[in-house]
């Protein structure tokens, strides 16, 4: 069994790292993005940044999400704070983080990029540095650089799993 979150801010692959990892895991992908409130989806299309109370329900579900799949899947989801980070723990135990590690303006340019298809713009990516509490020192989490090809970060991480660690 294996269940592991791709998290890091907007801009920082983690939807295409985990669809990768899933697939190289033939696990189910959760696509967190997919269970955001019609509420919260207009509040960030409108650039404003979500706050935790908008965040509370949608962790529930995300959690719910995880939990289901018995054998195990793989969820890109921001997870920016280690209270929502513990909130998946607590519904899936053994819950492992990749977290993607990326510099601002590259995230900001990449949102921008892809301003047509994305939840936000790339005003929004600032608030999600400001929230981000980095996972590092927690148990389960392997950083890796967002800058690197996703076809490289899937082997990294999936090598990682395989091990084990996660």
């Amino acid at each position: 069994m294996q269940w592991v979150v791709c998290m890091g801010v907007a801009g920082s692959g983690k939807s295409s790292l985990g669809a990768l990892i899933a697939a190289r895991l033939d696990l189910p992908f959760i696509e967190g993005d997919d269970f955001h409130s019609a509420e919260s989806r207009r509040k960030m299309h409108a650039g404003i940044a979500l706050t935790d109370a908008d965040r509370a329900s949608w962790l529930a579900l995300l959690g719910q999400q995880l939990a289901a799949h018995q054998a195990g899947a793989v969820l890109a989801c921001s997870a920016l704070k280690k209270s929502y980070r513990d909130r998946l723990r607590a519904a899936v135990p053994g819950l492992g983080f990749v977290y993607l590690d990326i510099a601002p303006a590259v995230a900001r340019e990449r949102v921008a990029a892809r301003a047509h298809q994305h939840l936000f713009p790339a005003s929004l990516v600032d608030s999600q540095f400001a929230s981000l509490e980095a996972p590092m020192g927690e148990p389960g989490v392997l950083r890796l650089s967002g800058t690197e090809s996703a076809d490289r970060l899937a082997v990294q991480a999936v090598a990682w799993i395989e091990a084990g660690r996660a």
